[in-house]
């Protein structure tokens, strides 16, 4: 059979009050062997030696028997002198498994001055009886005993009796153990159904449904868990299908170009010395497709962990002068001044290939949107176990409200200018994740009108 969450807690419990009502069973068969059993043997054992006390010595007096007997008289327990201990089975009012409770080995432990205690059963009585039989010594010579006995409570009665005490106690207890009981499996399942819920919802494509936490134990430690991830995966998912949005809508205006300048040529409706114009216009769109697309498979390897990162340890400052020479034509052209502080003795563990794609990204748009006659600055210094490469211009800026977007997929700060410029709105996003698998930190600071700093934070190999 298969037990729900709440069948098995409730049988949890319930095997708990069974275990509880189990000790309380055995600690009253213990209570009883060692605690009224032997409290009765006690009792016995100091009356018969109260008794010894009065004996002086030498012939049994009938004083000292009148005082048996009167003791005898007012005590719980049946008091008997016997003179003959040999005969002493024949005065018993019970026999003890038919067998004289007086042996051999009983009479020397009498004469060595101890006590013998039996235990045996009394039909007249119907329950057990305890005898202890006490010496009554002159010297070494054993002029008698004192044999004193009483029926043992039956284990039943002791247990009624503590009932009939107990019996309000254990109702309030079983009463309290129900209602805290029903309060755990409540505090326990319901979180617990509520997830069953939230995640059916979630598997149809609902990602809205929270879980009300309403502890901050486990469990409700786990309800937490469980919106935080229902939260990002909403968030995820929105990505998803902002993401599924956008390569529609950046495929859609180059398919659209390249369709209609190829339908107008197959029509015949360009002129001849217009077909080149056309044709370059649609090689335009399909390079600014495959760019797309590149840049695309590139972020789904880089994001999956699909793609081999080669690291290893390089002097980083080289690799940034080899990559600034390409571009001192274009900041040239710009007439854009490059600027470098570079520390040669800076040593990181990194893939070159991606790192030079991260530095040509940057400076791409470092050169895109800094003005004529600005300034790009590229400083690499270490502090710490990190090396520190910033790349500062004197750019248009950002303004601050984009700048927590910066680096997500197909995000624009100006989609206009971009798209016109040729950019696929991947570029940050590539970076960030090459960032993130050299396990380094990006950051982005920006002034609309004083330009844009980014610092970017590795490892570095310790010598």
């Amino acid at each position: 059979m298969r037990f729900t969450m709440v069948q098995k807690l409730w049988m949890t419990i319930i095997v708990v009050v069974i275990i509880t009502l189990a000790l309380f069973h055995f600690v009253s068969l213990y209570s009883y062997e060692k605690l009224y059993v032997q409290n009765v043997e006690e009792t016995l054992k100091k009356e018969g030696k109260r008794l010894v006390s009065e004996y002086k010595g030498g012939p049994i007096s009938d004083e000292f028997k009148k005082k048996v007997a009167w003791y005898n008289d007012i005590s719980q327990a049946e008091i008997l002198f016997v003179n003959n201990p040999r005969d002493l089975s024949a005065c018993l009012p019970f026999d003890v498994h038919h067998e004289s409770l007086i042996s051999e080995k009983d009479r020397q432990m009498l004469l060595d001055g101890n006590t013998v205690t039996k235990v045996g059963y009394e039909d007249r009585f119907k329950r057990n009886i305890m005898g202890v039989v006490i010496p009554v010594l002159d010297g070494k010579k054993l002029n008698g005993i004192i044999y004193s006995y009483i029926p043992l409570k039956n284990i039943r009665d002791i247990i009624y009796d503590a009932a009939l005490l107990l019996a309000p106690v254990a109702l309030f207890v079983i009463a309290v153990t129900v209602f805290i009981g029903k309060k755990i499996v409540v505090t326990i399942t319901k979180p617990i159904l509520q997830m069953e819920r939230v995640s059916y919802k979630m598997s149809k494509g609902n990602f809205n449904e929270r879980i009300a936490v309403t502890s901050n134990d486990e469990v409700g430690r786990l309800g937490m868990a469980f919106n935080d991830m229902a939260q990002a995966l909403q968030k995820e998912d929105i990505q998803r299908k902002e993401f599924l949005a956008n390569v529609s809508h950046e495929l859609r205006t180059p398919l659209s170009y390249i369709k209609g300048y190829s339908e107008a040529i197959l029509d015949g409706v360009v002129k001849l010395e217009q077909q080149t114009k056309f044709i370059m216009l649609i090689n335009k769109e399909a390079g600014r497709m495959q760019r797309l697309v590149h840049d695309l498979l590139d972020l789904a390897q880089l994001e999956g962990a699909l793609f081999p990162i080669k690291k290893h340890p390089t002097v980083f400052a080289q690799l940034i002068e080899d990559v600034l020479e390409a571009y001192e034509p274009v900041s040239a052209e710009k007439s854009i001044m490059l600027q470098h502080e570079l520390d040669p003795d800076i040593i990181a563990n990194i893939d070159e290939d991606r790192i030079q794609q991260v530095l040509h990204n940057l400076l791409d748009n470092a050169i895109r949107y800094t003005p004529e006659g600005g300034v790009i600055s590229i400083m690499l210094k270490q502090v710490g176990g990190k090396c520190i490469l910033r790349i500062s211009d004197t750019g248009v800026g950002i303004p601050k409200e984009h700048l927590d977007k910066l680096g997500e997929r197909f995000y624009r700060v100006d989609k206009a200018r971009s798209r016109q410029s040729g950019g696929t709105g991947l570029g940050l996003a590539i970076v960030k994740q090459i960032v993130e698998v050299h396990e380094g930190t990006i950051e982005f600071m920006s002034e609309v009108g004083e330009g844009t700093v980014i610092s970017i934070e590795f490892p570095v190999v310790e010598e």
